[in-house]
């Protein structure tokens, strides 16, 4: 009898533990297809148990993140950290809240904050220094802040070569930006296109590349990017998140509303959206392009799918028509 309880018990637990994975997933689900609201209510509905765990308060911060609710991501990434501090995308997380909310505070607000986001992106490559997304982030620090918060170009060509053995596409990029920064403008536009020969999905680099060239208002060079970015998309399905990325490049440029428009769409009628470029962010794009076109119904329809993912996402709730 005992025997059979204790095979009860553990059948149990496995199926507890299954259910707790499964309630899980379905929020990452959620968070990746872009549907903000739904991943908000699935974690609301997990056992008390599983909604208070380091992996709930890491998948909430990340749709509060791309709600572009940053102190709600913040509180919620410090509760992931506090729970399992030797998690490295843990921290990684929490630094972007940080960064992200910095950017929106006071003067002497950024400047803790700042501090902060450099110190959770230096744990995050401690604990895990193969954790290529937090070495870039940690390498985008260190080039673009100043060095009263510990920024240093020095320290980010460190972290470029920490890159190398890890994701050299990445490395490349860095070493771009360092140059850029250095105004050596020939080094950056080299290293961005030996990112691209590096990658293994150099549509994102090509989108990269003209974001680039259009901070040097390159606007043709910057155009043919971009073309050249979405034709390896095309090919390369998993890469879709930069056809989001090129729009903004052309959006922000004020250039090619067709194209914008075109990447857009493709994007949206995929099945491979992330949370790098939330659908009902790109709806908003997609509005504001249409927008830009004079085309309101557009404009008015895109906005309710935004709506119908996000119904709290500011930017969509404040677009007028």
């Amino acid at each position: 009898m005992r025997r059979v309880l204790t095979v009860a018990l553990f059948a149990a637990l496995g199926l507890f533990a299954h259910a707790q994975k499964s309630g899980l997933a379905a929020v990452n689900t959620a968070l990746q297809a872009g549907e903000a609201d739904q991943a908000l209510s699935l974690l609301s509905g997990l056992p008390a148990s599983d909604a208070a765990s380091a992996d709930a308060h890491n998948l909430r911060c990340r749709v509060y993140f791309t709600l572009e609710q940053f102190d709600s991501a913040v509180k919620e990434c410090e509760q992931a950290v506090q729970l399992d501090g030797q998690n490295s995308n843990n921290h990684m997380w929490l630094g972007r809240a940080l960064g992200e909310k910095a950017g929106k505070a006071s003067f002497m607000s950024a400047y803790g904050l700042a501090k902060r986001t450099r110190e959770e992106f230096e744990q995050s490559t401690q604990l895990n220094p193969r954790n290529a997304e937090a070495l870039a982030d940690l390498g985008e620090f260190y080039n673009s802040a100043p060095g009263v918060v510990g920024g240093g170009m020095g320290k980010a060509s460190g972290v470029a070569s920490q890159l190398d053995k890890v994701d050299p596409a990445r490395a490349h990029e860095l070493r771009a930006r360092i140059a850029e920064s250095n105004k050596d403008y020939t080094t950056a536009e080299r290293e961005f296109h030996a990112a691209i020969s590096a990658s293994a999905h150099p549509a994102f680099q090509w989108m990269t590349l003209g974001s680039y060239l259009r901070r040097r208002q390159q606007w043709d060079a910057m155009e043919q990017a971009i073309q050249r970015g979405y034709a390896q998309a095309q090919k390369d399905h998993t890469a879709a998140v930069a056809l989001y990325n090129g729009a903004t490049v052309l959006i922000r440029a004020g250039r090619n509303n067709d194209l914008a428009a075109k990447l857009l769409d493709t994007y949206l009628a995929g099945s491979l959206k992330t949370e790098e470029a939330p659908a009902f962010v790109a709806h908003v794009a997609r509005a504001k392009v249409a927008l830009r076109a004079g085309d309101k119904d557009t404009a008015k329809r895109e906005c309710d799918a935004a709506l119908a993912l996000a119904s709290t996402y500011k930017p969509a709730r404040d677009l007028k028509f």
